[in-house]
């Protein structure tokens, strides 16, 4: 029975059926468990320490294995970065979590490419589990990044499953990847390998991906031979079907731990039915002492991000289906440290930029809730733009809106307001915008403090921004962080109070 009580319920328990019994009786099977997680940025707890916590999935994992050996671990990608500490650790800390738990397979997210190829291969080289991007060519030397595998059957209980890993195309505008990285066509490719898998003894094929839900179940129909998806991406509790094929994400950050029985018939390798669940991760499970020297080596880090650097005085709302969505109280506190730090006419922020993922209750500050929210460490850069390049931005802003993928164009904005109808036609969405309490004119001058990962890389498909005068580059530009940090400091008692204040107005 599937019981389902909010967007982040959880789900307690599923049975889906594939195969009917022979003559009345369940076929002689073998019984192999998968444990997925996806988009976990971070080893430690969140929520204040409630939820999540890879010292926790340890214990979980622990569990499972004495439950059933036959049991895997899956991630579906996004964990080198952001965080507050690949800031400085470059991603190494997630490793030696993921190493410590015991991770088998993850494929690589769209934010793996935020740190430099160097140290993503690095990263790899260090990682006692296997990673998986099918669909990522070099074009240098024509082959998978990494010398990945295309990829990987294993034998577990005398069956062989087949993994294929597949990333999102928009990952060339969502992350910095180098040029000579492609992101091939996922649907062709998972067509051109799963017959390689079948070929190679695998029955049974699991598709870990870091995709979007429409992209998932596309593949789920472009792809004939995948008997499951576990993904990622869109960061919160998801479940669907396509094609017969069942597709399942987690929350982000470890807060959940799908468990997945897969009965495979002995004789034909096939996948003959599946159980699963969704376990919480709450602070009433125990951290596996095994886990204690990753927190030991990261000790001092974590201790300096717990300095206080003020307070809020009323509910903040980070979460990323907000700022992705809607105007949001921090996401107009940001855009107006934006716009006073380089002294914009408009400050203007991508919600994708804004990571912490959490509602903040009234309280102190740390140093740790500001680096969390903007973890990237952009240049905050001042341009000049017409008032049709304005417009052409918050078309492209509101250009995703009325699908259900929270994207991360989506605007947060200071000195600005606009009203927009999601379900018109490309080009006439935005109905009205003013700047200063004046309706934006085509031919009038307008300045626009933003990160600069949307004016020199076109982030987030910003392509507009390339025709912009840049007024304050990025070499001597102030950081988002240390902007933000700032803004809250020169508060009254270094306590910020945003609101929201109508300046995003959505019609449909």
């Amino acid at each position: 029975m599937l019981k389902i009580h909010s967007k982040f319920a959880f789900v307690l328990l599923f049975s889906l059926s594939f195969a009917a019994a022979v003559a009345g009786q369940e076929p002689e099977t073998v019984r192999v468990t998968i444990l997925h997680l996806n988009d976990t940025y971070q080893f430690t707890p969140v929520d204040g320490g409630k939820r999540g916590g890879l010292a926790r999935v340890m214990t979980l994992r622990k569990e499972a294995l004495k439950d059933n050996p036959n049991t895997l671990m899956t991630l579906g990608g996004d964990t080198l970065s952001p965080s507050v500490e690949t800031r400085t650790y470059r991603g190494k800390q997630m490793i030696d979590a993921w190493n410590a738990v015991g991770l088998d397979y993850s494929v690589l997210g769209n934010h793996e490419f935020d740190i430099r190829t160097n140290e993503i291969l690095d990263r790899i080289k260090e990682s006692r589990f296997t990673w998986l991007g099918s669909n990522v060519i070099d074009t240098k030397t024509g082959k998978i990044f990494a010398d990945m595998p295309p990829f990987v059957i294993r034998q577990i209980g005398g069956v062989k499953i087949g993994f294929i890993g597949l990333l999102l195309p928009e990952t060339k505008e969502t992350s910095s990847i180098e040029e000579h990285l492609q992101v091939a066509d996922y649907c062709q490719t998972a067509q051109e390998l799963i017959p390689k898998m079948r070929a190679a003894g695998a029955n049974t094929i699991i598709a870990v991906t870091h995709l979007f839900m429409a992209q998932d179940k596309k593949l789920a129909a472009c792809a004939p031979g995948i008997d499951l998806i576990l993904g990622g991406h869109e960061h919160t509790l998801l479940q669907s079907s396509a094609a017969g094929v069942p597709i399942f994400k987690m929350w982000a950050d470890a807060r959940e731990v799908g468990k997945f029985d897969l009965f495979i018939d002995k004789k034909t390798g096939k996948l003959a039915s599946m159980d699963w669940r969704v376990i919480p991760v709450t602070d009433q499970i125990a951290d596996a002492p095994e886990f204690a020297p990753v927190i030991a080596k990261y000790k001092d880090l974590l201790d300096q991000l717990e300095v206080r650097i003020g307070a809020t005085s009323v509910p903040l709302d980070a979460l990323s289906y907000s700022v992705r969505n809607k105007e949001t109280d921090i996401g107009n506190f940001i855009a107006d440290a934006y716009r006073n730090a380089v002294g914009a006419d408009i400050g203007f922020v991508n919600g994708g930029s804004i990571r912490a993922d959490l509602s903040y209750n009234p309280g102190p500050l740390t140093k740790r809730d500001v680096l969390s929210m903007l973890p990237f460490n952009n240049p905050i850069v001042k341009v000049e733009v017409t008032g049709k390049m304005l417009m052409s931005i918050l078309e492209h802003g509101v250009a995703r809106s009325a699908e259900d993928s929270e994207p991360g164009r989506f605007p947060q904005v200071s000195g600005l307001k606009f009203t927009f109808d999601a379900g018109k036609l490309p080009g006439q969405r935005v109905i009205d915008a003013t700047v200063g309490g004046k309706r934006v004119v085509d031919d009038a001058v307008y300045t626009i403090a933003t990160s600069d990962f949307l004016v020199s890389r076109s982030g987030d498909g910003y392509t507009m921004f390339k025709e912009a005068k840049v007024l304050l580059a990025a070499d001597k530009a102030p950081k988002d962080s240390e902007v933000f940090e700032k803004a809250i400091k020169d508060s009254p008692n270094a306590t910020i109070s945003p609101k929201v204040e109508g300046r995003i107005t959505r019609l449909n």
